[in-house]
């Protein structure tokens, strides 16, 4: 981490009324951890040819530990995961095992990448605090007097670690990110997706293929009432009738009564 490499540096004159002792110059180095009560420095005395031992008040070192902390285990997790993902995918992935500690894991991280962050960025604002050259000077003996003049001629530089508080929380969003794309391994997701989503052309195909099967059982079902309806028409069907000139029909034979007839009986 860049907080390990950053060292700060104070430069003040201190400008006594005594020429002999003008432009007295007082350096302060400070850095990682930031145990600013262990920062001493010598400050002149304009009344006397002697020096007295300063201290910086506050100790950060506590969130700037935590910070680091995260970052080198996570930089490690990081490249053992990559290792895991390139030559050995079929052992990640076999029982469902290595999907979930990863999922459980970049959950962890993303947690205490947040919460590493916020610590970091309050400390670094009261680091700033604390080191504030008008604060300082106040720790100084002679530059409380008014005839003495005290400068800052160089001032800490926070760009460095403002850069390290503004990658801190660019961590936590790629963590965060992260989570979803491990959930889509666990399997957790599938089970959990009871309608599957589909593209637009693969819902007008089905859409298509289901008014041609509503045709075609429309259809059938016609075809079988069309049938059903002559057959019943069959069965059913009225006497033909003949509506032609009428037909009389009458006895040939008929017998005409000419008066009553003697049968005689011969003897």
């Amino acid at each position: 981490m860049c907080l390990m490499v950053i060292n700060n540096r104070f430069l003040f004159v201190l400008d006594c009324a005594d020429r002999r002792q003008s432009n007295r110059s007082i350096s302060i180095d400070f850095g990682y951890p930031f145990r600013l009560q262990q920062v001493h420095f010598k400050a002149p005395l304009c009344d006397a040819k002697r020096e007295e031992i300063l201290f910086l008040d506050g100790d950060f070192s506590s969130a700037a530990q935590f910070f680091v902390t995260v970052g080198v285990f996570a930089f490690l997790y990081s490249l053992l995961a990559t290792i895991v993902y390139v030559f050995y995918q079929n052992k990640y992935l076999k029982n469902n095992r290595g999907p979930l500690v990863d999922f459980v894991v970049t959950v962890i991280f993303s947690f205490m990448w947040l919460a590493s962050s916020c610590c970091w960025a309050k400390t670094l604002s009261d680091i700033k605090t604390a080191t504030n050259p008008t604060q300082v000077l106040l720790l100084i003996s002679a530059c409380r007097a008014q005839e003495i003049k005290c400068t800052a001629t160089q001032e800490p530089l926070w760009s460095r670690l403002n850069t390290s508080a503004v990658f801190g929380f660019v961590n936590v969003v790629l963590w965060v990110g992260n989570i979803w794309f491990v959930f889509k391994e666990t399997g957790w997701y599938k089970t959990g997706q009871r309608y599957p989503t589909r593209s637009a052309s693969g819902k007008r195909s089905s859409e298509m293929r289901q008014q041609n099967s509503f045709n075609q059982s429309k259809g059938g079902q016609q075809v079988h009432r069309q049938a059903s309806l002559n057959q019943s028409q069959a069965g059913f069907s009225l006497p033909q009738t003949y509506l032609g000139k009428p037909v009389i029909c009458e006895r040939e034979n008929k017998v005409t009564s000419q008066g009553p007839m003697i049968f005689v009986n011969e003897m």
